[in-house]
C-alpha cells in the first residue's frame, strides 16, 4: 500500500469499503506527506483530531453503516469554519479563530465519511489569483516552486497536485477554483450558484461565492460533488431548492452529437499562443469523440471585469464590515473609544488588497456613485447572463481557456494588482451569470506548466460539464501526470 497517497478518491472509497485498507492507515499516510507542510498548502493540521475522525470511520466500516466515501482523506479551504481546525480566511484578523460549528459543506462531506486532514492556504478572503494575499505567506505551485499556483483556493490545488490529499474543497468567486485547476493541472468544477449552501463559508462576495470540489479527476468531483450539494433552506437563503443529484450516474454517456459552442471572445488577442494550442488540441480530441463545435458569441466579455470588479467589492465591503474587534477575531491593544477601536483592529488585521476592495466597494455604494457604478453595473451582469442563454439555444456546453496564461511567477504582479485582475476574463463571465464551470487538464504550455480548458453549462447542467469531462480523460491522461519529484 506504499502508493496509497497516488490513489483517487474512487479508488481509496473502493479500499475502504473491502476493509483492504483502513481510515487510520490512509489518515497516517497522508498524515506523514504533510509534513513540513510543502508549498506551505495547509494553515493548520491537527493530527489527533484527524485520527478521531478516521477511528470513527474504521468503527462504521466495521459495523457496515459506512457513508459512501468512509474514510477517504479530504482537506478544506480556510473560509469554511470547523470545530476541529482553526479558521482564519488567510487573514491575520482571524489569527486563531476557533468556529463552534462546522460549515454545512464541511459537515455533509462528514456525513459522507471524509475524514479532515487539515486547513488549506489561501488567498485573504478570497480575494486574489495568485494566493500571495494571504497573511501567513504564499503557496507555491507544485510543478514549479517559482510560480503560483492560482488563487484563491491555491492552497486547495497546490495540495491535490502534490498528493498531499486526494481531494479538497475550494470556493469560486471569480474564478478562484478553476484557474488554480488549471494552473496545477488537476480538476475542478464550480457549481450553479446555490447548489451548495454558503451557510458556515466566510463571505467575500454573496451573490457571486460558491463552494466547489477540487481533486485529480472529473469522475472524482462527480462523487465530491453528490455528497457536498442539496438544499440548506433553513440555514441559506440562496440555497436552491433542488435535490441531490447522483453526478455519477452519467458519466457514461457517449458525446456523439454533443454541440460544443466557441466564444470568439475567448480566442482573440491577449491568449498565449501556447495555451491557444493546448485547448485547440483538446477540442479537436472532443471533435473525434463525436461532439460537434459550434462557433458562438459573448459580446460583453470584455465588460465582466469592471462588472465583477464594482459588484465583488460593493458586496465585500459589506460583509467585512463585521469584522470590528468586538465580539471575534483581532483587537488592537491601543484605542481610545469605539471608533478608534474599530479602525485600528481593522487596519492591522485586514491585508492590503482587502483594504483595496474594501475602500473600491465603498465608494461605489456611495451617495452620488452608486447609480453611476453599481447599479449599471448590476444591469450589465444581467446582460451577460443573457447572452449565455442566446449562446446556449446554439450549443449544449461552452468550451475555452480558463485563463489567458499559465501560471506566471511568484511576485510578477506585486506592484500591478490589475494584472492580476485582467487574468480572470475568461472565468468572470459565468460567476457573473451564476452558472456551473469547472477546468479540466488538457496538457502542458510554456515551460512545461499545465494548461486548463474552461468547460460552461447552462443552469443545473452540472452532470453534462462532467460527462464531458469523463469521456476526454478516458482517452487521455494529463489528470493522472503528477509534478516532478512527487
Amino acid at each position: 500500500m506504499g502508493d496509497l497517497h497516488n490513489l483517487s478518491v474512487k479508488a481509496l472509497a473502493s479500499l475502504l469499503q473491502s476493509k483492504e485498507v483502513s481510515a487510520v492507515e490512509v489518515a497516517t499516510r497522508f498524515l506523514a506527506r504533510t509534513g513540513g507542510n510543502p508549498h506551505h498548502a495547509f494553515l493548520d493540521i491537527d493530527s489527533e483530531a484527524t485520527l478521531v475522525q478516521a477511528r470513527a470511520s474504521d468503527a462504521k466500516l466495521a459495523k457496515g453503516n459506512a457513508g459512501p466515501l468512509e474514510g477517504v482523506p479530504i482537506a478544506h479551504k480556510d473560509v469554511f469554519v470547523t470545530r476541529d481546525f482553526a479558521t482564519t480566511a488567510g487573514s491575520k484578523i482571524l489569527k486563531d479563530y476557533r468556529s463552534p460549528f462546522d460549515a454545512t459543506v464541511v459537515s455533509r462531506l462528514r456525513t459522507a465519511g471524509m475524514v479532515t486532514l487539515g486547513k488549506l492556504n489561501c488567498d485573504e478572503f478570497a480575494m486574489g489569483s495568485a494566493n500571495e494575499n494571504s497573511a501567513y505567506g504564499a503557496v507555491t505551485n507544485p510543478c514549479d516552486t517559482s510560480r503560483i499556483p492560482g488563487g484563491s483556493s491555491g492552497g486547495s490545488a497546490a495540495a491535490v497536485a502534490a498528493r498531499l490529499t486526494p481531494a479538497a474543497t475550494g470556493t469560486d468567486t471569480g474564478g478562484s477554483i478553476r484557474q488554480p485547476a488549471s494552473f496545477c493541472g488537476i480538476t475542478g468544477i464550480k457549481p450553479t450558484y446555490g447548489r451548495a449552501s454558503r451557510y458556515g463559508m466566510i463571505a467575500y462576495a454573496s451573490s457571486l461565492d460558491q463552494a466547489g470540489p477540487l481533486a485529480r479527476s472529473a469522475e472524482d468531483c462527480a462523487l465530491l460533488l453528490s455528497a457536498m450539494c442539496g438544499p440548506d433552506l433553513d440555514r441559506d437563503s440562496t440555497s436552491l431548492d433542488v435535490p441531490v443529484e447522483n453526478f455519477s450516474a452519467t458519466l457514461g454517456e457517449p458525446l456523439q452529437g454533443l454541440r460544443i459552442g466557441i466564444p470568439k471572445e475567448f480566442f482573440g488577442e491577449g491568449l498565449a499562443v501556447d495555451v491557444r494550442t493546448t485547448i485547440d488540441a483538446a477540442l479537436q480530441t472532443l471533435k473525434a469523440q463525436g461532439a460537434k463545435l459550434v462557433p458562438i458569441t459573448l459580446p460583453r466579455t470584455e465588460l465582466a471585469i469592471p462588472v465583477y470588479y464594482i459588484i465583488a467589492p460593493a458586496e465585500a465591503s459589506s460583509n467585512l464590515s463585521r469584522f470590528d474587534g468586538v465580539k471575534f477575531g483581532h483587537r488592537t491593544k491601543n484605542y481610545t473609544d469605539l471608533v478608534s477601536m474599530y479602525k485600528k483592529s481593522r487596519a492591522e488585521g485586514f491585508g492590503e488588497e482587502v483594504k483595496r476592495r474594501i475602500m473600491t466597494g465603498a465608494y461605489v455604494l456611495s451617495h452620488g456613485y452608486y447609480d453611476a457604478y453599481y447599479l449599471q453595473a448590476q444591469k450589465i451582469r444581467r446582460m451577460i447572463a443573457d447572452d449565455f442563454q442566446r449562446a446556449f439555444e446554439e450549443c449544449d456546453v461552452i468550451a475555452g481557456p480558463v485563463a489567458p496564461t499559465v501560471a506566471w511567477k511568484l511576485g510578477n504582479n506585486a506592484s500591478d494588482p490589475l494584472a492580476d485582475y485582467l487574468a480572470d476574463i475568461f472565468t468572470l463571465p459565468a460567476s457573473l451569470a451564476g452558472l456551473p464551470c469547472m477546468s479540466v487538464p488538457v496538457g502542458m504550455g510554456e515551460s512545461n506548466m499545465p494548461v486548463g480548458i474552461q468547460l460552461i453549462g447552462n443552469y443545473l447542467q452540472e452532470a453534462r460539464l462532467l460527462n464531458v469531462a469523463h469521456q476526454f480523460q478516458l482517452v487521455t491522461d494529463f489528470h493522472n501526470a503528477k509534478p516532478e519529484g512527487v
